[in-house]
């Protein structure tokens, strides 16, 4: 099995799920999004099954930070092109279960999922 998660380590959600993957024995790799880089292709990969609204966070600091020119996006190029230039704008954490994906944390999601 092969389980990623992906996200910025100072993010309290990803906090969250890293420790409820650690207190339930999930073993998984974790990619930081700023340690070890963000590109076009892992992004086209998200976006094949979330939706870019979803994928896109515009309740964080990082949207509210953008101009409202950056915040129109009308294509899924301008969209990949804001997240590869602002990797902290993706929702957080995403979670790859054997390319299932699966975007922010709950226990209750967590729970659902197999491991």
């Amino acid at each position: 099995m092969s389980v990623t998660l992906y996200g910025i380590k100072n993010c309290d959600t990803v906090k969250k799920a890293r420790k409820w993957l650690d207190a339930n024995s999930v073993p998984y790799a974790f990619h930081d999004f700023r340690a070890d880089g963000i590109d076009k292709s892992l992004i086209n990969s998200f976006l094949k099954q979330i939706d870019v609204e979803v994928l896109i966070n515009k309740r964080g600091t990082t949207w509210r930070k953008l101009s409202d020119k950056e915040k129109e996006i009308k294509n899924k190029t301008q969209a990949v092109t804001l997240m590869l230039e602002n990797p902290a704008i993706i929702k957080r954490p995403v979670l790859d279960v054997n390319k299932t994906l699966a975007v922010g944390f709950s226990e209750e999601s967590y729970k659902s999922i197999k491991f």
